[in-house]
């Protein structure tokens, strides 16, 4: 699914998942060995292959949800 990663106004990595109009802040990030997890405060695993570092914010992203 397409998402768009931000930052708030005080910094935090947000994710946007526009089909489900969905903003969600991130509140853990781990390395896996396809990419990274972010975990959303609503409980949502995310996973991101082949993201940049440093990531170019606000920028769309192909994620997929993990169950």
């Amino acid at each position: 699914m397409k998402v768009m990663l931000r930052e708030d106004s005080s910094g935090k990595l947000t994710v946007y998942v526009p089909k489900k109009d969905l903003e969600e802040e991130v509140v853990k990030q781990v390395d896996s060995e396809t990419g990274k997890i972010f975990t959303l405060a609503n409980g949502w695993e995310l996973e991101f292959s082949n993201l940049p570092q440093p990531l170019k914010l606000p920028q769309t992203y192909e994620a997929r949800r993990l169950a």
